[in-house]
C-alpha cells in the first residue's frame, strides 16, 4: 500500500513538472441547475480547498438565473463561491423549440467567456440540454473536458444528450461500474475514465446525522412525524410531452386519494413544464391541505427530507440515485429513468396508465424501509476527483483514443410483474429420472414433474418440450411469470451455444446435442444450459452456503461424482468446458477403473456406481446381510445397502466407506492446493456420510495453510433444479437483493 502510494505522489509530481511548477490548473465548473449543482458543488468545495493545486472559476447559467425556479444561483452565493459570470440562456417557451433556443443561446455567449476565462479544463454534469452547449463550446475551442456521470443509462432525450457529451469530453468520472462499461464500449479511453462514484453521495452519506425534526415541520407543518408523508418529484418527458402531463394529472389524482401529507417540487425547464404547473393549479395542489407545492429546496434539506419521507414518487433521477442511500421507498412513474441501476427500494410503475396502478404502487410501497443501497457511491468520490485531476498532463494532445470491447444489457423490473412471482422453468437431466420445476426467485420450488429419463435423443426432447410446456402453462394458473428456462445436464456443456458436447455413460444419446435452439422456439424464452456440477455451485452462490462467499468449491456426490468451481464469485468453465470434473481427479495410479476409461479416479472409490459395486461383490459371498438386515429375492443390491451394513456393524463394508471417504478426501486436499478455497460443500445424497472422512484427511494430509477451510454439507434440498434456475434468474433480473 505504502508502495503504491509513494508510486502515486510521484506520478503526480511529475506531471505538476511537465506542467511547469508553478502553473496551477485552471478549473471552470459551468452549473445550470438545482440539480447538477448538488452533484458539482462537493467538487467545487475541493478544489476551492487546495488553492495551490488549482484556480476555480464558476460559470452559471440556465434555470439557476429564473425566478419561477426559485434563483437558485444564490444558493451558490450562500455556499461562498465567487461566481465569474452569469448568463442568460433560457428563451421563455412551452416547447421543444425553445429548448433548442436555449442551446443556441448558450453557444452564442460561451466563446467570450471561455476566451476570457482560458481554463485548462471545463467541468460539465450530466445530460441536460445547457450541458450539452457547454461541452460544444469547449470543444470546438480546444478546451479539456470533464464529464461528471457520463455512461448511464436512462429514458427520454437525455440518453443522447448524455451520450453526445461523451463523445465530446476528454476525461469522465463515473459512478458505478456498469457506466464504467459502457463507457469502455462507446470506445472511450480506459486511461481517461476514472470510477470514483458520485460526488453528492459525500455529502449524502453523513447527512443523516443531522437534526431534520426542524426542517421537516418547516416544509411539511408542524404536525408531520417521519416516514409519514411523501415527497413528489415528477418532470416532462420531452419526447413525449401530452402523455407525461396526463401521467402528472393521474400521479397527482392518487396522492389525492392516498390522503398523506405531500411536498410537490416544481419540475425542471423542460418543453411541458409550464402545461405541469398549470395541472397543479388546476388541481388546487398550492392550497389543498395535504400538499405543499415549492420551486426549490436546498439540497442540503432535501437529503433529510427524501431521507426521513414515507415514499418518493415522479420520475427524477434524485429517486432512483441518491435517495437508495437511505433505504426510502421510491416509485419511479414512466420511462424517464428506463436502464438506471436501482436498488431494491425502487419500483417501477414504467405504464403509469392508471390512477389504481399509482394508487397501488403507493400502497405497496408507503412506509417501508429498505437497507441503504451505496451502488452510486462511497461517500470518498471528491478525494478521487480531485487526484484525478491532478494526473491530468496538459502536454498531452487532446485528440481521444478509441477501443472496441462488449457492451452489458441490464433488465431491470417493472410493477406489471410485481403482483407475479418471478420464476424459473428449470430442467433436471440426471441418469435415471427427467425433471421439470417451476422455481422462484426465493428458491421455493412451487411445481415438479418427474419422468423417467428416455433412452432415446427423440424421445427425451420430445419429453423434454412436452414437460416444459406442461409446466409453463401451469404457471399461469399459479401466479408465476417464467422468466425463461435453465437446464442442468450431465456430460460436458458449451453454455454460451447451449450444446451438449458429450455425455457420461449415464445418459445415452447424448453429445452434440443443442438443447437451446429447439425448446427455445417451442417456448419463445431464452434457455440456458449447463453441466449438472456447475449448476450445483450456482445453486449454493444463489441460494445456500457459497451466497456472498468469493471462492468455494461444490462437491456432488451422487450416482457420480461432480462439482463446480466458483472464483472471484464467478464460476468456472475453463478453456474447453471442461473444468470442475472433479470427481475424474486420480487418487491412486492402480486403484479401481472408472467410466471414463481412466483408473483411481475418485468417482470410481466414492460414486454410488462404485459403492454398489462393492456392495454387490459383498452380496455374492455372503458378506453383505448381517443382523438386522434383511432383502428380498428381487430386490437389487444398491449403495444403500452398503451404508445401512456398516451402521450395523458390518466391518467389511464400514472399510469400504472409509476408503471411499478417504479418496474423496484425498481430491478434496488436491483441490484446496490447486484453488484454495474458504469453502468446500458437499452435496448429495452420500455428502452426510463422507464429510467427517474428508475432514479427516484433511487435517492429516493438507498443508496448514489450507488446514482451515470450512467442509460443510449442502442444506439445499434439490441443488440441481435450484442451480437450474438460477441460471436464468441470475440474468433476467436486475433487482439488488
Amino acid at each position: 500500500e505504502v508502495y503504491f502510494k509513494n508510486l502515486s505522489k510521484q506520478k503526480q509530481k511529475e506531471v505538476m513538472e511537465k506542467n511547469g511548477n508553478n502553473h496551477k490548473l485552471r478549473v471552470c465548473v459551468a452549473t445550470c441547475n438545482r440539480a447538477d449543482y448538488s452533484k458539482l458543488a462537493p467538487i467545487m468545495f475541493g478544489i476551492k480547498a487546495e488553492p495551490q493545486f488549482f484556480e476555480l472559476d464558476v460559470v452559471v447559467l440556465g434555470s439557476h438565473l429564473i425566478d419561477d425556479y426559485g434563483n437558485t444561483y444564490r444558493m451558490i452565493e450562500q455556499d461562498d463561491f465567487d461566481i465569474h459570470t452569469r448568463l442568460h440562456t433560457i428563451v421563455r417557451g412551452e416547447d421543444e423549440a425553445a429548448m433548442v433556443e436555449s442551446v443556441g443561446l448558450a453557444l452564442v455567449k460561451l466563446p467570450d467567456v471561455l476566451n476570457r476565462l482560458k481554463p485548462d479544463i471545463m467541468i460539465v454534469h450530466g445530460d441536460r440540454f445547457d450541458a450539452l452547449a457547454l461541452a460544444t463550446s469547449a470543444a470546438l475551442m480546444n478546451i479539456r473536458i470533464l464529464h461528471i456521470e457520463g455512461g448511464e443509462v436512462s429514458g427520454t432525450i437525455d440518453d443522447s444528450i448524455r451520450h453526445a457529451i461523451t463523445k465530446l469530453a476528454h476525461y469522465h468520472v463515473c459512478c458505478t461500474r456498469s457506466a464504467e462499461q459502457h463507457l469502455i464500449a462507446m470506445c472511450e479511453d480506459h486511461d481517461r475514465i476514472l470510477l470514483a462514484g458520485c460526488p453528492s453521495y459525500d455529502k449524502l452519506l453523513s447527512a443523516k446525522n443531522k437534526d431534520y425534526m426542524s426542517i421537516i415541520r418547516m416544509w411539511l407543518g408542524e404536525d408531520v412525524k417521519t416516514r409519514d408523508y411523501i415527497v413528489a418529484l415528477q418532470h416532462p418527458v420531452t419526447t413525449d410531452i401530452k402523455h407525461s402531463i396526463k401521467m402528472f394529472e393521474l400521479t397527482l389524482d392518487a396522492l389525492i386519494s392516498f390522503n398523506k401529507r405531500t411536498l410537490v417540487l416544481f419540475p425542471n425547464v423542460d418543453a411541458g413544464d409550464k402545461e405541469m404547473v398549470r395541472v397543479m393549479r388546476k388541481k388546487g395542489i398550492e392550497h389543498h391541505p395535504n400538499f405543499r407545492a415549492v420551486k426549490h429546496v436546498p439540497f442540503d434539506q432535501f437529503i433529510q427530507l427524501v431521507a426521513h419521507a414515507g415514499c418518493m414518487i415522479g420520475n427524477s433521477s434524485c429517486g432512483v440515485r441518491e435517495v437508495g442511500a437511505f433505504g426510502t421507498p421510491v416509485i419511479n412513474l414512466g420511462t424517464r429513468q428506463t436502464g438506471r441501476e436501482t436498488g431494491e427500494n425502487v419500483l417501477h410503475v414504467r405504464d403509469a396508465d392508471t390512477q389504481d396502478k399509482i394508487l397501488h404502487a403507493l400502497q405497496l410501497q408507503f412506509g417501508k424501509q429498505y437497507p441503504c443501497s451505496k451502488i452510486y457511491g462511497d461517500g470518498n468520490a471528491v478525494p478521487r476527483i480531485l487526484k484525478f485531476l491532478k494526473s491530468i498532463d496538459l502536454k498531452e494532445p487532446l485528440q481521444k483514443k478509441f477501443c472496441f470491447p462488449p457492451v452489458k444489457d441490464n433488465i431491470s423490473q417493472d410493477i406489471d410483474h410485481i403482483l407475479e412471482t418471478q420464476s424459473a422453468l428449470a430442467v433436471d437431466l440426471g441418469g435415471t429420472n427427467l425433471r421439470v420445476a417451476i422455481v422462484s426467485m426465493k428458491g421455493e420450488i412451487v411445481k415438479k414433474y418427474t419422468q423417467l429419463n428416455p433412452k432415446t435423443y427423440e424421445d427425451r426432447l420430445e419429453l423434454i418440450l412436452k414437460m416444459c410446456i406442461e409446466a409453463a402453462s401451469e404457471a399461469v394458473n399459479v401466479n408465476c411469470r417464467i422468466l425463461g428456462v435453465g437446464i442442468s445436464t450431465g456430460g460436458r456443456v458449451n453454455p454460451r451455444e447451449g450444446i451438449v458436447l458429450h455425455s457420461t455413460k449415464l445418459i445415452q444419446e447424448w453429445s452434440s446435442v443443442d438443447l437451446r435452439t429447439p425448446i427455445s422456439d417451442a417456448l419463445h424464452l431464452p434457455v440456458w444450459v449447463d453441466n449438472d456440477g456447475n449448476c450445483a455451485a450456482l445453486a449454493e452462490r444463489k441460494f445456500g452456503h457459497g451466497k456472498g462467499i468469493e471462492n468455494f468449491v461444490t462437491l456432488i456426490t451422487g450416482t457420480g461424482i461432480g462439482g463446480g468451481i466458483v472464483h472471484q464469485h464467478e464460476l468456472i468453465h475453463g478453456s474447453s468446458f471442461c473444468a470442475a470434473e472433479l470427481g475424474h481427479i486420480v487418487v491412486s495410479l492402480d486403484g479401481p477403473e472408472c467410466l471414463c476409461g481412466s483408473q483411481g479416479c475418485i468417482e470410481a472409490y466414492a460414486s454410488g456406481i462404485a459403492l454398489q459395486r462393492e456392495a454387490k461383490k459383498l452380496h455374492d459371498e455372503d458378506l453383505l446381510l448381517v443382523e438386522g438386515m434383511s432383502m428380498k429375492e428381487e430386490e437389487v443390491v444398491s449403495a444403500a445397502h452398503l451404508i445401512q451394513a456398516a451402521k450395523l456393524g458390518n466391518t467389511k463394508a464400514d472399510n469400504i466407506l472409509r476408503t471411499a471417504g478417504t479418496a474423496l478426501g484425498l481430491g478434496v486436499v488436491n483441490i484446496l492446493h490447486t484453488m484454495n478455497p474458504s469453502l468446500v460443500i458437499l452435496s448429495g445424497v452420500l455428502a452426510s456420510h463422507y464429510v467427517n472422512a474428508v475432514k479427516d484427511v484433511i487435517n492429516r494430509q493438507a498443508l496448514s495453510s489450507v488446514k482451515t477451510v470450512d467442509v460443510v454439507v449442502s442444506n439445499l434440498a434439490d441443488p440441481a433444479l435450484l442451480g437450474a434456475a438460477s441460471l436464468v434468474l441470475d440474468y433476467t433480473t436486475r433487482r439488488i437483493y
